[in-house]
Formats: C-alpha cells, structure tokens, sequence
C-alpha cells in the first residue's frame, strides 16, 4: 500500500527566494507573518515596466505585432492604474518623470534588446514543488517564473531575467549579485516543470532607472548547483529546510534591504543599528 502524500505544511512564492537568503528575518515577516509595507513610486515603475516588456515579449511568441507604443502604453497604463499603491514621499522622483524614463527603457528594449533573443517562453507558470525539510515540514513551491524568460541558447535553454531599479546597471554591466537564489530556484522549477534540463548560463537584463536610462546584461553561472550543493558542501535549500524546520530566520543587518523604506519588521527589529 502506498504511503499517503504528504500535504504541504506551508506555500511560498518562489519569486521570494532571494528575498529569504538576504535576511530571512525580514523575509519571515512579509511572507509568513503577513506583514507589509507600501512601496515608493520606483518599485511602481519597476513593477510597470515589467508589465510593458512580458506583454512585447509574449506578442513576439504568438505573432501578436505587438508595437513598442503598444508596449509603451501597457507601461502607462499600469503605472497609473488607481490600484498601483505607492508611497509618492519614499523616493526622488514624480510621476512625469517617473513616466519618461519608462518609456525610454520600454522603447530601447523593445526595439534593440528583445529582438536579440529566441525566447520560448515568458513567466512561465510552474508546477508547483515540495521540499521536505524533515520533523513533518514540507514547503511547497508555487507560481510563475516572474519577470523571468526562457531563451533559447544553442540546442539548449537557459533563464533571461529582467531587473530594474536604480543601481540595476553598474559600470556598463548587468548587477547580478544577490539573484542567484532566485535564479536558481527557477532553474530547478523548470526542470521540475518540464523535465529538461536547463543547459546555459542564465543571463539578467539589468533595466536602470536613475541616472542615465541604461540596459545591459550579465551572466550568473551554477545557480542550480548552489541551489542544491554537492558530496562537498550543503545547498541553499538544506540551509532553508533549517530555518523553515526550526522556525529560526536570521537576520541579516548589514542587508542593503535594512531600513525603513524596505522592511515591514524594521521598526521592531532589535538587530539593526
């Protein structure tokens, strides 16, 4: 007689992943603890150009002719939707300007930075994966790859991600550090998903909106590996089964994310300066 399945103790997005490795205590309270706290008119913007880019990049799959200016006024469009909530006083920028460099990045994406790549792909919705952390805590992983690509690279596949944000280009290149997580968790889906095997390098779109309006790319290699370790060394997922299976979440001060206008927890946290 088979042994029953064993139902999920919680679900979490799996987009939130890079969230949990930089610290796992600000984590723990936006997703487990149901706490939140209202994003700056940037992180809109970021949110709108996604919007713009996966409805451009989904057209070019089905054959939709789907325009720039489409593409553009999807990007308004969500930008200004009464619904998109946001905190006008947490950044240096109005919605005018906030509107402008949108449309800057929405026009050189669509015209010289998607028609590079042979996409297969876009937010691909997964199929959902448990992980059993042991003592009876299983922690499923649900959702779309958000923001994320699957391109075609040879006669293989690998994951695009877009991320935007002030600093999301440094010196002419793609900021990849601190994506590896989620990349790799993505990785691990789409196989999980799909049943093949991601082949390449997964590449991020770094999509800068302050400053001078800049898109670049950079790569992140073993992503998959560091997801799930080796004969020699734990994966992040071991260490994550820890924290679920104990119920500990580090904190993390030194995080770049540790301050009053990213975290929920920050005014009760006892860790930070």
């Amino acid at each position: 007689m088979n042994a029953p399945e064993r139902l999920p103790s919680l679900t979490v997005r799996a987009s939130s992943w890079a969230g949990l490795f930089d610290c796992a205590y600000r984590w723990e309270g936006i997703h487990l603890l149901g706490m939140r706290n209202v994003v700056g008119l940037r992180a809109a913007l970021g949110t709108a150009i996604h919007a713009g880019t996966a409805v451009f990049d989904q057209a070019r799959l089905d054959g939709a002719g789907l325009s720039a200016d489409d593409a553009a006024g999807v990007m308004v469009d969500k930008l200004r939707d009464p619904e998109n909530e946001f905190d006008p006083e947490r950044d240096d920028i109005t919605m005018t300007e906030a509107e402008r460099v949108g449309l800057t990045l929405i026009t050189k994406y669509c015209i010289e930075v998607s028609p590079k790549y042979d996409f297969v792909a876009v937010e691909m919705p997964t199929k959902p994966m448990d992980i059993d952390c042991g003592s009876g805590v299983v922690v499923r992983l649900t959702g779309t790859m958000d923001r994320a690509r699957i391109r075609r690279a040879g006669d293989g596949v690998g994951i695009a991600d877009i991320k935007t944000g002030s600093a999301a280009v440094q010196k002419g290149v793609a900021v990849t550090k601190g994506h590896g997580p989620q990349i790799g968790t993505y990785e691990l889906l789409y196989e999980h998903t799909t049943g093949e095997r991601i082949t390449d390098d997964a590449e991020i779109i770094g999509m800068k909106t302050k400053g001078t309006s800049e898109i670049s790319t950079g790569r992140i290699a073993n992503a998959r590996a560091a997801m799930v370790g080796s004969d020699k060394h734990p994966g992040l997922i071991q260490f994550a089964a820890e924290m679920f299976k104990t119920g500990r979440f580090y904190p993390n001060p030194k995080s770049l994310l540790c301050s009053e206008k990213y975290c929920p927890r920050h005014a009760t946290c006892p860790f930070h300066d």
